[in-house]
């Protein structure tokens, strides 16, 4: 069993989403029909080798779907026995990026859009109930990203926001980019440091974005000023659709924290939120999302891109 198995105490493991599209009178999500099983369920499958949940998730949901999406916010594990053993399935949810023909398959042979009402309905096991109760579209998406290792503080003589990616943390950055891609973000910004800007600087120059600079979300910056800062961070964080800021370590755990203080968000990816202090590592990610009051829905924390 490798570490990931191990780690999350499962014989199998696969990953699936809540795929949704905007309607008419409200959100819309897709359910999936197995002949095999004569069953109604959400897109899922089993991990391949070496592949990350998030990243088997979206290759399912396209497989069985023929549908391009984004991933937003995690909406928790199922656990249940199959012949292998133990089995998980991580869910998150996916918003629908097109919108092709549906063909049908050996494995997946309907394909309908209903709304969430509709799909606790007629979903045909009650874990997927549970799962589909957790999702609500979100009005923002913002990933927070931390710098990649840097070299090392002593080892520089000239100024510090020139310090750059050490070998290490040029990996991390290109690691980054598949990471990114499957939240599909539309803009980028970064706090001024060298470090900061060339964490993401693979993924917009593969995409052809531009890199805005945030002096004010910088550790020089922000606690100059930690009102403008925050002032500057919710801006970015109401901002409709899929925005992506690098920052420091300094910054991050103030911003997400106050932010939790002031809000009933779900916390996943932490152990213990209440006592753990909010951790923020070099290459990690915090994925914040708002509903459509403007406030904070959830936060997943993401150890590192892989």
């Amino acid at each position: 069993m490798s570490d990931l198995y191990a780690a999350l105490g499962a014989d199998v493991l696969a990953a699936g989403t809540v795929l949704w599209r905007a309607g008419n009178a409200g959100p819309l999500v897709a359910l999936v029909h197995r002949p095999k099983y004569d069953d109604w369920g959400l897109p899922k499958g089993k991990l391949d080798n070496g592949e990350t949940l998030a990243a088997c998730a979206l290759r399912e949901t396209w497989e069985e779907t023929g549908v391009r999406a984004r991933l937003g916010a995690r909406l928790g594990d199922v656990r249940y026995l199959v012949p292998e053993g133990s089995k998980l399935v991580r869910y998150w949810a996916a918003e629908a990026l097109e919108a092709p023909e549906f063909s049908s398959n050996t494995e997946i042979d309907e394909l309908v859009w209903v709304t969430p009402a509709d799909a606790a309905a007629r979903l045909s096991y009650a874990h997927d109930v549970e799962v589909l109760r957790r999702f609500t579209p979100p009005a923002t998406v913002l990933l927070l990203v931390r710098h990649a290792k840097a070299g090392s503080r002593k080892d520089w003589d000239g100024d510090d926001d020139l310090r750059p990616l050490s070998g290490v943390g040029r990996s991390q950055a290109e690691h980054l980019v598949g990471f990114l891609d499957g939240f599909a973000p539309e803009r980028l910004h970064s706090a001024t440091p060298v470090r900061c800007v060339d964490t993401i600087a693979p993924y917009a120059s593969l995409h052809g974005l531009k890199i805005e600079r945030e002096p004010l979300l910088g550790e020089e910056g922000y606690w100059v000023d930690p009102t403008a800062g925050l002032a500057r961070f919710r801006a970015l964080l109401a901002r409709p659709g899929v925005t992506v800021l690098c920052s420091q370590g300094g910054v991050i755990p103030d911003v997400v924290e106050t932010l939790l203080d002031e809000s009933d968000a779900a916390i996943t990816g932490v152990p213990d939120p209440e006592k753990t202090p909010v951790p923020s590592r070099k290459g990690s990610t915090w994925v914040l999302t708002t509903d459509s009051t403007g406030a904070l829905r959830t936060a997943d924390y993401y150890p590192s891109p892989t």
